[in-house]
């Protein structure tokens, strides 16, 4: 298999030259990575047959799950992203186990306050959704001292993100930081979910490496392989490397789409070792890929990433990576001007 018929596959396996309904978007690629919601949201819209502003929210989560970091995901799909250590931990108050948080030396919760204080938290969602400031004010009330706070509501998660992990609840699907309680569900054992994300990682961001997968679960490289065991997989060689993937009846293109703007931290881009992607030069993986964890957003020409873009207010502006010609540059506003229509008056290209 040549790199541009991987990519016809890759790509169309995304929803990107396949549109899809927002819960299968979502559910077949496990998730969209969400610390900024704008650019999750744009990971739907160029994906999605039925995306609205209005409704999108609806039937989503978000929390914190691959790669310990905040996704948005369907509500249906709980079971998978939140293990609660095989079931152990759900919905259990026993803060203490072990764990990452109270391990660290400026923890200041001792179990009986974390425990008082989960409570009064949960107890008080249940009126409703409240924002991170108001559970702070909630809490400040009750006699929680600013060390205490530091812990519960610690800019990585804390013990807030504690509580999102043993399904308890959840960050609403929104910019604003609040939080509701999350439905009940059946937790199921950790290697079966995982299994499960597997068969849709290699079904709909397949054909993909061993090293791949590695990266987009942040698994090792024996897990991978146990993966694939399991599954019903396939293997095709490009370039020296072994491509796995999970056949269906999906009849492909045979081009690449002429222009995409991806989303920042776009699963096209989070899928695939970025060390090893078929779209991105090594020359410019630090403009999409800094080095303070950012992935930008992204402006796919012919399959190959030849540049980055920012949307502020109604201006879009496009920093290009290489020299292109007056018909490329066409191509990318007029992909642009369809995308956005009136949402953009000023397009830059420099």
């Amino acid at each position: 298999m040549t790199p541009e018929e991987l990519k016809i596959r890759q790509i169309t396996n995304q929803h990107l030259l396949r549109d899809a309904d927002k819960l299968t978007a979502v559910r077949d690629l496990c998730g969209i990575q969400a610390q900024f919601l704008s650019h999750a949201l744009h990971s739907l819209r160029i994906r999605c047959t039925d995306y609205n502003e209005a409704t999108v929210s609806d039937a989503l989560v978000k929390n914190w799950t691959l790669r310990g970091t905040v996704h948005i995901f369907s509500e249906d799909d709980l079971p998978f992203f939140l293990h609660c250590e095989n079931g152990q931990t759900y919905r259990s108050h026993d803060w203490t186990l072990p764990s990452f948080w109270n391990q660290r030396p400026d923890w200041e919760l001792t179990p009986r306050r974390q425990q008082e204080f989960s409570e009064l938290i949960l107890d008080s969602l249940r009126s409703g959704a409240l924002t991170r400031e108001e559970l702070k004010d909630i809490c400040r009330t009750k006699g929680m001292s600013e060390a205490e706070e530091a812990a519960m509501f610690h800019p990585w998660g804390g013990g807030i993100r504690q509580l999102c992990e043993r399904g308890w609840m959840h960050c609403l699907v929104q910019e604003e930081k609040a939080y509701c309680l999350t439905p009940e569900f059946d937790p199921i054992a950790t290697d079966t979910a995982k299994l499960a994300l597997a068969r849709r990682y290699f079904t709909h961001m397949g054909p993909a490496t061993i090293h791949d997968a590695m990266y987009f679960f942040r698994a090792t490289a024996s897990q991978v392989k146990n993966w694939l065991k399991q599954l019903p997989v396939s293997a095709v060689e490009c370039q020296n490397r072994t491509y796995y993937y999970i056949e269906t009846e999906t009849i492909y293109p045979q081009d690449t789409p002429r222009c995409l703007f991806l989303a920042g931290f776009d699963q096209l881009m989070l899928a695939y070792e970025k060390k090893e992607s078929l779209y991105l030069p090594p020359e410019h993986l630090r403009k999409i890929f800094n080095l303070a964890g950012i992935v930008m957003p992204a402006v796919l020409l012919n399959g190959n990433v030849v540049g980055r873009w920012k949307k502020k207010n109604r201006t879009l502006t496009i920093e290009l990576f290489l020299p292109l010609s007056d018909g490329e540059k066409t191509l990318i506003k007029d992909s642009a001007a369809a995308l956005w229509g009136d949402a953009i008056q000023n397009i830059t290209l420099s």
